[in-house]
């Protein structure tokens, strides 16, 4: 049996018609807290570090946690993937950049890439998430807070990265 192809981003299909992505970049330098007995970042991590980058992107534009607190929603991460490169170490600051891709569904998709000082990819990976209510009852349609941000995303009025 072949095992999974690794990928390097481009993690979900793009519809050449969606409006190109929203991302940020960010810079984290690893703490003591964060790597193994041998100073290389635990894997476990790495979620934490997409975290950074998602919530600044919900941040800029109009999904962050006050946004979903205030909308009575909530969008739980129902799929996390992470592929491994190069592994980043004790001391380093490493670059996060988190990409949120154009979906025509009540979802939330976000891919990440992580990368030592030195420029190479030291990971890549996505989030996605999907909306339900206080009750914790999934919603099929589209809520108000992400059909604001659709509108100004699709009219251009979020800034490049």
């Amino acid at each position: 049996m072949t095992p999974p192809r690794r990928k390097r981003g481009g993690y979900f299909g793009s519809d050449p018609a969606a409006p190109k992505p929203l991302a940020v970049r960010l810079s984290h330098r690893v703490r003591f807290s964060e790597v193994d007995a041998m100073g290389v970042t635990w894997h476990g991590r790495y979620a934490q570090l997409f975290e950074q980058a998602n919530e600044e992107l919900g941040r800029l534009h109009g999904l962050g946690y006050a946004d979903f607190y205030r909308e009575r929603l909530q969008a739980p991460i129902v799929q996390l993937h992470v592929d491994y490169f190069a592994p980043t170490v004790l001391g380093e600051e490493v670059g996060i950049v988190g990409k949120l891709i154009w979906s025509e569904g009540a979802r939330i998709n976000v891919e990440y890439e992580i990368f030592k000082q030195n420029g190479v990819l030291a990971a890549a990976g996505f989030t996605v998430q999907m909306f339900v209510d206080e009750s914790g009852a999934a919603l099929l349609a589209i809520p108000p807070l992400l059909e604001r941000c659709r509108k100004r995303w699709s009219a251009g009025e979020f800034g490049g990265m």
